[in-house]
């Protein structure tokens, strides 16, 4: 998009709503549109409630972590060729026909899913979906952008972002809804398919993004719709800015391809900065948290399917709400403050989280002979049987019990009757007949974690880690990634970047269970962990501070390569001015 980086606060919201106000087809153009960001949030959230009720339903999917992951990994996969693919699209066909084109993978991988009737369907239906997200998720913010008032274009794009989180809330609240209702998870994924209508149907009523037509030479066209969205005199200075661009893009005989640009020293920089926050971005494990959170709830301790989608409905909204904290500190406080500060956040969180799940490992209700004699000697667990366990059974605790199988046996904890969950309870064969026996004598049936007296303090830590990462992490890497690169690259730099993440994305969330099955939830945090301490060296290291400054401005700073940690003085302004008013010899903080 032309332009440089526009700032936006308070008061340009005002304006924002105040235009929209007196030119409601602004605001029409940018909600349509957005509704991608919605749909991109909401499939990408709504596997995790969803699985929960899969797994029940088929048994294939319930015995192998692997199949659990390829369902929830495949839609990254498929945005990752998204992605990709809609690169290609939005240039060639344009930006309109590109988020028709997800709409219609939305609405077939959503009618896929419901009407599934084994994992291969679910594994194909999420693959459309992906495809749709990642077209998504470069189309309808690239779209808001290029049909949106300079002056209040940044506002307009950064609701985006709050879409996207906000359709990951949306995602858990319908997941709750849907709790009771007959198919479950059939409900919670085909209902994407409305959205993903809606929208299809808005924008057949919509035009083309002028600045897409101005370059296939639809002049015409484009300056219609640009006198629709600006006063007379404001149209009128746009296209002429407009004519200018194009002009010196077709007389520029410098190649914008991304291997032309790592060429140059300049842009090298800035793809380090730019591709390292977006992998790193993925690497502290946001992702195991919004896919896996109601998993994570129960590994928790938390054994009702109803409760953990009910407490991952609060880290969901927390993270929707960081990203309206985020859109008001963003420039205030500059993008390295609020990265390092994010960082230190998700540390101090991982370290709660580590604590929190070697405790319940370490301290989980024991296994009772007597309690396990209870019920039927053939739903005794095999592994606990007197013949396989001998006295070996006396050191047998909840988290033992959930990890012996014999062949393609798989076992579960019924905690104890007396009310005490701590208590020591049975060890059990996990089948239907065996979870509702449990369930009928009112006691609690545990498959994916134990019981525990610190499972609220991993609830504590999962929305402390959401609370820091949202503003930070979460947010910053996609604003920096749109101003580090010069105009002329930032097409295919962004592309590359984008990539990186949702490459990163995949493999996170295809390892997470696997992960918590070999090694144990609590050193898959560390990990996590180590990886967020990583983060925090390359933030301070390799990230450059652009609040406020304009593209050359940019170029220049990582032209000197100038390293400062010093980031907590304000970088001086556009005009060549510190934080204090006084002149300032030297560029921003950054590389």
């Amino acid at each position: 998009m032309e332009g440089g980086v526009h700032e936006f606060d308070g008061s340009t919201f005002k304006e924002c709503f105040s235009l929209s106000w007196r030119n409601p087809y602004v605001l029409r153009l940018a909600f349509s549109a957005g509704i991608g960001g919605l749909l991109f949030g909401y499939d990408t959230g709504v596997i995790s409630g969803a699985l929960l009720y899969i797994r029940d339903d088929f048994r294939s999917v319930d015995r192998n972590t692997w199949l659990q992951e390829l369902i929830v990994s495949m839609a990254l996969a498929g945005a990752i060729i998204g992605a990709a693919v809609g690169g290609w699209t939005t240039d060639r066909f344009g930006r309109r026909a590109s988020i028709l084109t997800a709409d219609s993978l939305f609405f077939a991988g959503a009618a896929v899913m419901a009407s599934a009737t084994g994992p291969a369907q679910l594994v194909v239906g999420r693959a459309l979906v992906g495809l749709g997200v990642g077209m998504a998720s470069m189309t309808s913010p690239l779209y808001i952008s290029e049909a949106s008032p300079a002056r209040i274009r940044g506002a307009l794009v950064s609701t985006n972002g709050f879409l996207i989180t906000g359709g990951q809330f949306l995602a858990y609240l319908i997941n709750l809804a849907f709790t009771k209702a007959p198919g479950t998870w059939r409900w919670m994924l085909g209902v994407a398919a409305l959205p993903a209508l809606l929208q299809f149907v808005l924008m057949l009523f919509l035009p083309e993004s002028p600045r897409w037509l101005y370059r296939k030479g639809r002049a015409e066209e484009a300056e219609a719709i640009l006198r629709r969205i600006y006063t007379a005199e404001e149209a009128e200075r746009e296209i002429e800015e407009l004519k200018e661009s194009v002009a010196a893009e077709r007389s520029s005989s410098e190649k914008t391809s991304l291997a032309a640009a790592v060429r140059t020293a300049t842009v090298r920089r800035a793809l380090v900065a730019g591709v390292g926050l977006q992998v790193f971005q993925q690497l502290v494990g946001i992702n195991t948290v919004m896919y896996y959170s109601p998993t994570i709830v129960q590994l928790a301790g938390f054994a009702s399917n109803q409760t953990a989608l009910a407490l991952s409905l609060v880290t969901s909204g927390l993270n929707a709400l960081g990203s309206v904290v985020s859109i008001y500190f963003i420039d205030r406080t500059g993008r390295r403050k609020l990265l390092v500060i994010s960082l230190a956040g998700v540390i101090l969180s991982l370290a709660i989280l580590t604590a929190v799940f070697h405790e319940t490992a370490s301290h989980s209700p024991p296994v009772s002979a007597a309690a396990t004699a209870h019920f039927d000697s053939s739903l005794t667990c095999p592994n606990y049987s007197p013949a396989a366990a001998g006295s070996d059974r006396s050191f047998w605790d909840c988290t033992r019990c959930l990890k012996a199988a014999r062949s393609s046996t798989e076992c579960g904890f019924c905690a104890a009757a007396a009310g005490d969950k701590l208590l020591p309870g049975a060890c059990l064969v996990s089948n239907t007949t065996v979870r509702d026996a449990c369930a009928g004598e009112g006691r609690q049936w545990y498959t994916r974690g134990c019981p525990s007296s610190f499972g609220w303090v991993a609830l504590v830590g999962l929305a402390l880690y959401i609370i820091f990462f949202s503003p930070g992490m979460g947010t910053v890497p996609w604003i920096v990634n749109s101003e580090i690169y010069p105009l002329r690259h930032r097409g295919a730099c962004g592309g590359a970047a984008a990539t990186a993440n949702w490459v990163a994305n995949l493999a996170v969330a295809q390892s997470f269970l696997s992960l918590t099955e070999a090694i144990g939830t609590s050193w898959t945090f560390l990990i996590f962990g180590g990886l967020s301490v990583a983060a925090l060296a390359f933030v301070l290291v390799c990230v450059p501070e652009t609040k406020g400054l304009p593209i050359e401005e940019v170029e220049k700073m990582l032209e000197q390569r100038e390293l400062r940690l010093r980031f907590w003085a304000p970088p001086r302004d556009a005009g060549g001015e510190d934080g204090d008013g006084k002149e300032s010899g030297k560029s921003a903080a950054g590389v």
